[in-house]
Formats: structure tokens, C-alpha cells, sequence
């Protein structure tokens, strides 16, 4: 008797264990630990992961399954075991922790059928129900909701003339394209053509072509080659001298670039002296941590290649991640020039399909080195030689949804499995890493200066309170303007940015200081121009812009704040001969329109590259020399312990975009803050001193590094019944743990209110509670168990929004 246990796919307490089923005779040699299988549960058939084999269960009556999804396992033995380490770490569902594993296009799609139970006949229905099962005794379920019929359908199910099954598709398709090959032996073929008479001209060259070319050619690459068309080839299928077949073909999103090949580039005495540790470790097959910290082109890339070399020498594999924002056409050249095609490329701009492909490619041993996003880190390896997380201080590399994983901590884990080196690199690396680098848990790796010893760029920072009072109510400081122009004379580049999204942020009332908010979310609604449109960008809702105040009919109603369509606006009346490309969420929604307005920057077709989040990395354009930064301290002012930090990071990065070759670059911070230490200290680019000062800021208020965070957030429609809930937690949390442990709570999260549920929130800050991990455990049980009374309980171990 075989068995296997299976995870299966409905995410609720009481299912989140595996369940015995029996495997039927014709796939006892199939069935595979880590493969897909279709089980049935309860009344419905639904996909499932097999995580063992066995000979024997506890229970004695055990259905079969159905059939395998798969023809090899999706998930190897590691990947089984990290899910058992994931669903621990971050206290979430086994089969969450599969399904992040895998490419979006293997997540089951669940389709509804209602079909005539075996032996009825259309004569048993209602004569309103007998068209729709009149071609083939089946009718779709969102049919049956289209057309309304659904309750007539549960009466006849009642009655046992119908039932429903459930089909579990995948949503993805294996693209196939025609091939043509020979069918005969190449002098049948010859003695065919001379066989032809002399009108079938084009069926002559068809096989021509197959004489000179004796192998398998898709179908319109043969039609263009030898200007046939395909009812010619039809025809020499028909004679049976060429057969057709259907072949796997990969969707490439790269098939239209070339990459030109690039050479290893010397390294400089800095980079030597930190690459032989790294190299150290690859041949000694030692797990250990590296945190490069290197300031802004100071080469980290080149360390990462040349490690990688030596990593494919050995015939073992790589993985890189860097965040999703900076997967720029400059990064994946980078990686493609050096290892061609070896390397398969994973981001957000892909399509489902693309992604399904690549991520085949990796499981099929094509490729040596994965560049991808966060997700990258679970690539189905089976060799890994060593893993790098370019900008390891990116808050992208922590999943906000379940399961609430860090990259940084997965990579660690599977590090530790193959034994090989995991390099983090920045230019201003989170604290906790810096700290653990201090306290020599991480191995530190310095790179002090830039590859060319150019100097870091000269940072200038305005006062715009200043600005002001000098009468200047423009958002662009005197001096800025002046240097825009100065740039735009030398024919220089210059890189602005703009520290938000959105035309400005939201609407007030001049006279009563009214501001319009969602009605179903407590956050004002962002002000969105190109539509004249106010958006709640938590749950959707919209609305017009108002022309008079609801509350006092003032006309003095407006909106505040700056977003990149006005910053473009007011350029184009001051510097109306400057040619700008504007990149935001707005303009690069679009499939390949990021990738577009780089090249075009980079081809020279602009002066000046206006721009949100998105431009703050990666970019490498030898013409840029002027970078400002229009508003350094929008997100100062946010709550969130990290604010200062990040802050700072970003402006480093941004400053760190200029001079990166021969010409000098220069920076000029905008703000309203100048005298902010995280402000001051990115002028001057001192990360030591400002790791300083935040650690001492950190110590005083229990925050990480010193401390360890877990936030619970409670929510529900009613707020009395969230305030109850939190208050019990809160209780049972103070009882479970030491006095060591800070309990803040219960309060009202800072955007109390999103769709309509109101949010509540505990947080805990401790240093060891052995018991911790069991009590959280223990509340969500409590709260999944009960899932009728409408409350959704959430724990983010080490949290990275506070909201």
C-alpha cells in the first residue's frame, strides 16, 4: 500500500496538516515527494502538495487522488524542508509557504462545473433549465450566475438530477509552436523532388530546403525562409514526406536584444582585499555572511561577477536578488554580458508566461545564475554555490502579505543548507546589519572609495523656509534653477527627484482647514490630475474634486503638496527649452515603457530625468552631473521608527547618482528640516557618524537592533468588538512573557480605519522570550479557529511597516 501525505490548498486552522491519501496503481511509480497532486475534499476536487510517501496511516479508510499535476516535483527536497521553516518563522499557513515558492502561473485556477448526474436525462429538468444543458449535459458556473439561474440549479441538485464538480486548471499554458521535420530518409526525399512535376515549383523548394538542412524548422521561420506559404508545406505533410509537430518553445523576453559580451574588469587594490574572503569561502564550502559595504560606485557589481565566476567554475549555481525598482535594463546587460545565457531574469515586468519560463529553465538545470526580486530567493536550485542581495537595506525584500518573509533571512537559511557564502551589499547598509557586521556575527567587507577615485559629489543643502521668506514661492530654490540652466548650456544631464507619487497629495479648505477623506478608510484621498480624480490608495474608492468646501462652502478649496505632473508643469514655464522625461507610477504602467525612458535619457533625447522612488538606484549614466533633490523630508514626518534611516538611505542613493565618471557631479537637497541629522548627515555622506546617532536614538526607545519587534494588528467592522478583542491579547501577551518584554497597546493603528474595518494594534519589543513564538501561536489559533465572529487577527514577526 502506498500513501502519500498531502497539504492541500484550502488555507484555514483546521486544514493546515497534512492529509493521508492512498495512490492508486497506476501512479505508484509516478508520485513523487514536492509534486502537484488533485485530491478530492470534501465535496470538491482541489490541488495539493505531496510532502512524504508512506506504507501506512492511522486512519483506515483513505480516498485516492485523483491524478498528478505534475511530471516532476515542483518543489525539491530543501525547498520541502524551507516550508517547514517558513511556516515557523513567520507563523503562517503550509500551504502559503509552498505557493510563495512558486511562479504565479502554477497557482491552481478553480473553474465550476454543473453537469446531468449519470443516468438523468434533459427530460427530468424544468423546461427553463433544458437549453443550457441542451449541447453537451454540462453548464459552466459563471454562466449560471450570468444568466441567473442559480437557485433553479439548487433545487434540481436537491433533487439529484444535477451536480456540481470542480475542475482545477492551470493558468498558465506551455507555449508550443508547429515544427516541420523530414518524415523520410534524405534519398527519399531527393528522389521525391525530381519526382514532382515541373508546376509544383514551391513544393520543390520546400524540400530543397530540407535536403540542405536535414533537421526540424518551426513552421514560419520555413515559410519566410523559402517564400512558400503554409498550404504548400500542408500539401508535402499530406504526402507524408514532411510530418508536423507541436514543440515546447521558451517566451523569451530578451529574444529582440543582443547582449554584448563583456571581460572580467581589473580590480582595484580596494576590491582585491575584499574579494579574497569571499573566494576563501567558495573553496572551502564555508557558510558565512559578507556585508559589503561600499559607497556609491565603488564597483560592488564587479565583486559580485567575478565571485559568481568562480562560483559556475565549480559547477555550482547563483543567486542574485536586487530590488524589484532596480532591475533596470542596465542591471540585467550587466549580468547577460558576463554569463550570456546562462542567466534567467525574474521581475514584476513580466508577463505570467515569461515567468513560468524562466522559472522552468532554472528547474531544468539550463541556467547557472538567477537575477530576479525578492521572490528569486526560493529559485528551485539544487546546487546553490553562493547568494547575493544587492541594496540588502530595501525594505522590498520583506513580503507584507502571508507569508511575511524577509529575503534576507531566507537566503541565510538556505545558505546554511549548502554550506556557501551570502554577500549583502550597500551603500548604506540597514542598521541591524551594520550592527551585526560590528558585533562580528557578518564579516565586513569595506570599500571606502569609487572605482576611478573620483570624489563623491558636492552636496548643497537649501533652506526653503529661507527661500520663502526672500519671496521666492517657487518649488525650485534660486540656486537650483540656476544650476538646471547652467547644465542646460554645457549639455549636461541633470536627475530630479521627487520623494512621492501622485499630482500633490491632497485637498484642503483654506478658510475651515477641511480635508477630504475616504469614506471608507481614515486617510486623506490623494489628488490625482490627469482624470481631475481624488483616490483612497488603500481600498479604491473615488470621487470628484470639489469645487466648494463641504463644510463651509468656501471656494477656497485646493490641493497641497507636490506630485511629479506639477513639478513637470512649473519646469516647463521656467526652462520652457528643456526636454524632460518624467518616470512615475503613471507613465511606466506600461510593459516595457521603464526600460523605454532610460534608453532614451541614455541616448541623450532628454536634459533632464524627473522622477519618484524609481530612479533612485541603479542608474549609471556617465552625462549626469547635477542631481536635486526637490523634497528631502516627506517622509521624516511619517510613524515609523525607521523614517530617519530611510531618509537618509535615499538620499544617499539619489546624491550617489551624479559624477559616476569623468565629469563632477553636484547635489542640491531641498528641505524644510535642514538642521535633521538624517538630513545634514546625507549632505556630507557619513554613514559611520549617522549609524552613530540613530543607535543611540534606537537604545533609548527599545527599537531594533537593540530590541526585537512582533506587531499584532486585530480588525473588524465593529470597534467595540476590536477593542475588546486587542484588550484580551494584550492581557494574555502580559501574562506569557518576561517584564524584560515592552508591551505597547492596545491603540488605534495609525491609519485606523481601511475598508471599512477598524484596526487595532499591540506591539511587542523584547530582547529573549523563549515563550513567544508559543503564545502568538496560540492567539492565532484561537482567532483562525473562529473564523464566524468576523475578526481577522495578523502578526508580523520584525515588522517593517508600522501602519
Amino acid at each position: 500500500m502506498e500513501i502519500a501525505s498531502v497539504i492541500v490548498d484550502v488555507p484555514t486552522k483546521q486544514t493546515d496538516r497534512a492529509f493521508d491519501y492512498l495512490i492508486p496503481d497506476q501512479w505508484r511509480e509516478t508520485i513523487q515527494p514536492g509534486m502537484r497532486v488533485i485530491v478530492p475534499f470534501g465535496p470538491r476536487n482541489i490541488q495539493g502538495f505531496v510532502v512524504e510517501l508512506k506504507k501506512e496511516s492511522e486512519l483506515k479508510q483513505l480516498r485516492e487522488i485523483i491524478e498528478p499535476m505534475d511530471l516532476e516535483p515542483v518543489l525539491n527536497k530543501e525547498l520541502l524542508a524551507l516550508g517547514n521553516w517558513l511556516m515557523e518563522t513567520t507563523l503562517c499557513f503550509k500551504i502559503f509557504a509552498y505557493q510563495v515558492m512558486l511562479p504565479a502561473a502554477l497557482k491552481a485556477k478553480y473553474e465550476k462545473m454543473v453537469k446531468l448526474a449519470p443516468g438523468v436525462g434533459l427530460d427530468s429538468l424544468p423546461s427553463p433549465l433544458r437549453a443550457f444543458f441542451s449541447k453537451d449535459g454540462k453548464l459552466d458556473w459563471v454562466d449560471a450566475l450570468k444568466n441567473g439561474i442559480v437557485s433553479l440549479l439548487q433545487k434540481e441538485t436537491a433533487k439529484g438530477h444535477l451536480e456540481v464538480n470542480y475542475i482545477v486548471k492551470e493558468k498558465v499554458k506551455k507555449k508550443q509552436r508547429k515544427y516541420i521535420r523530414p518524415h523520410v530518409p534524405l534519398a527519399a526525399l531527393k528522389e521525391e523532388m525530381e519526382r514532382l512535376p515541373a508546376n509544383a515549383e514551391k513544393q520543390k523548394q520546400v524540400l530543397n530546403y530540407f535536403v540542405e538542412h536535414f533537421t526540424a524548422v518551426e513552421l514560419r521561420l520555413l515559410v519566410a525562409e523559402v517564400n512558400a506559404t503554409a498550404s504548400t508545406v500542408k500539401a508535402l505533410v499530406g504526402k507524408k514526406l514532411l510530418a508536423e509537430e507541436e514543440m515546447e518553445v521558451y517566451r523569451d523576453p530578451y529574444e529582440h536584444r543582443t547582449f554584448e559580451r563583456t571581460k572580467p574588469l581589473p580590480l582595484t587594490k580596494d576590491q582585491q582585499i575584499a574579494i579574497v574572503p569571499i573566494l576563501n569561502a567558495l573553496e572551502q564550502n564555508l557558510h558565512e555572511v559578507f556585508l559589503l559595504y561600499g559607497v556609491t560606485g565603488s564597483g560592488k557589481t564587479e565583486i559580485y561577477l567575478q565571485s559568481i565566476q568562480e562560483v559556475i567554475e565549480k559547477g555550482q549555481e547563483a543567486i542574485v536578488l536586487v530590488p524589484e525598482i532596480s532591475l533596470t535594463p542596465q542591471m540585467v546587460n550587466r549580468f547577460k554580458g558576463r554569463f550570456g545565457d546562462l542567466v534567467a531574469v525574474l521581475h514584476s515586468g513580466l508577463s505570467a508566461g515569461e515567468k513560468y519560463d524562466e522559472w522552468r529553465k532554472i528547474q531544468r538545470k539550463e541556467v547557472k545564475v538567477v537575477v530576479g526580486a525578492r521572490s528569486a530567493i526560493f529559485a528551485p536550485f539544487e546546487n546553490l554555490g553562493i547568494i547575493i542581495i544587492d541594496e540588502e537595506h530595501e525594505t522590498s525584500y520583506k513580503q507584507e502579505e502571508m507569508p511575511r518573509y524577509h529575503a534576507r533571512d531566507v537566503a541565510i537559511e538556505r545558505a546554511k543548507t549548502y554550506s556557501c557564502p551570502v554577500i549583502l551589499g550597500s551603500a548604506t547598509p540597514s542598521l541591524e546589519s551594520f550592527a551585526r557586521a560590528q558585533k562580528k556575527v557578518y564579516h565586513l567587507l569595506s570599500l571606502p572609495s569609487r572605482m576611478n577615485n573620483q570624489p563623491l559629489p558636492a552636496v548643497e543643502i537649501i533652506d526653503m523656509r529661507e527661500e520663502l521668506r526672500e519671496g521666492n514661492r517657487s518649488m525650485f530654490s534660486r540656486k537650483l534653477f540656476e544650476m538646471l540652466k547652467d547644465r542646460l548650456e554645457k549639455q549636461q544631464q541633470s536627475v530630479l527627484f521627487l520623494n512621492k507619487r501622485g499630482h500633490s497629495s491632497f485637498v484642503m479648505c483654506r478658510d475651515c482647514g477641511y480635508v477630504m477623506n475616504c469614506p471608507n478608510c481614515d486617510i486623506s484621498l490623494t489628488y490625482h490630475r490627469v482624470n481631475e480624480q481624488m483616490k483612497c490608495h488603500y481600498c479604491g474608492y473615488e470621487s470628484f474634486v470639489p469645487k466648494v468646501c463641504p463644510e463651509c462652502s468656501s471656494e477656497y478649496i485646493r490641493y497641497f503638496g507636490t506630485g511629479t505632473q506639477k513639478v513637470e508643469d512649473e519646469l516647463g514655464k521656467i526652462l520652457p527649452e528643456a526636454r524632460i522625461i518624467r518616470m512615475d507610477v503613471d507613465t511606466t504602467g506600461r510593459k516595457g515603457s521603464h526600460e523605454r525612458l532610460l534608453r532614451d535619457f541614455q541616448d541623450g533625447k532628454a536634459d533632464i530625468l524627473l522622477g519618484t522612488q524609481m530612479i533612485a538606484k541603479g542608474l549609471d549614466f556617465p552625462n549626469i552631473t547635477l542631481v536635486g533633490v526637490l523634497s528631502a523630508d516627506t517622509m521624516l514626518h511619517l510613524p515609523d521608527f525607521r523614517a530617519s534611516e530611510k531618509t537618509f538611505q535615499l538620499l544617499t542613493q539619489v546624491s550617489g547618482r551624479a559624477g559616476r565618471h569623468q565629469l563632477p557631479g553636484e547635489v542640491i537637497i531641498q528641505t524644510y528640516t535642514p538642521e535633521h541629522y538624517s538630513v545634514e548627515l546625507a549632505g556630507t555622506q557619513d554613514y559611520d557618524l549617522f549609524y552613530q546617532q540613530e543607535m543611540m536614538i534606537r537604545k533609548t526607545h527599545h527599537y531594533p537592533p537593540f530590541y526585537y519587534l512582533s506587531l499584532i494588528t486585530v480588525s473588524h467592522d465593529q470597534l467595540l468588538a476590536v477593542v475588546t478583542a486587542t484588550e484580551k491579547i494584550v492581557n494574555y501577551v502580559r501574562l506569557r512573557l518576561s517584564d524584560a518584554a515592552v508591551i505597547l497597546g492596545p491603540a488605534a493603528s495609525p491609519i485606523p480605519r481601511i475598508n471599512n474595518r477598524y484596526r487595532y494594534q499591540c506591539l511587542i519589543k523584547y530582547k529573549r522570550e523563549p515563550n513567544l513564538t508559543k503564545t502568538l501561536k496560540t492567539i492565532l489559533d484561537q482567532y483562525q479557529k473562529d473564523t464566524k465572529s468576523g475578526l481577522q487577527v495578523s502578526i508580523d514577526v520584525n515588522p517593517f511597516i508600522l501602519m
